[in-house]
């Protein structure tokens, strides 16, 4: 960390130490477990813009499902959100309505 306010140059990016980034919150101080959060690595939603996979209530999802459809982690995606009740979103190539529909069949 560095101080602002004395005259000190910001360091530049090369001098930064590279951050590791846990791609979900682990939960309660636990560390993620990257044999199970290892498919969001993969995702081809992670190299696109996320605003597509959080549309406005009312607004398109063809792009993000579109995504989804080609997309080699859609399964593990999908397993994620059913399992972690994701209430906003498209996951695994389904929108929230879509998941509590299946969620419901499959009781």
């Amino acid at each position: 960390m560095w101080n602002l306010l004395d005259g000190d140059e910001l360091p530049s990016d090369a001098d930064r130490r590279p951050e590791r980034v846990a791609p979900v919150l682990p939960l309660f101080g636990q560390e993620p477990d990257d044999a199970l959060l290892g498919w969001q690595e993969r995702a081809l939603c992670a190299q696109t813009d996320p605003e597509a996979f959080f549309p406005e209530k009312g607004g398109s999802t063809r792009e993000a499902k579109k995504v989804c459809g080609s997309c080699e982690v859609r399964a593990e995606c999908l397993d994620y959100a059913l399992a972690n009740d994701e209430r906003f979103g498209i996951w695994g190539g389904l929108s929230e309505r879509e998941r509590r529909k299946l969620k419901r069949r499959a009781v």
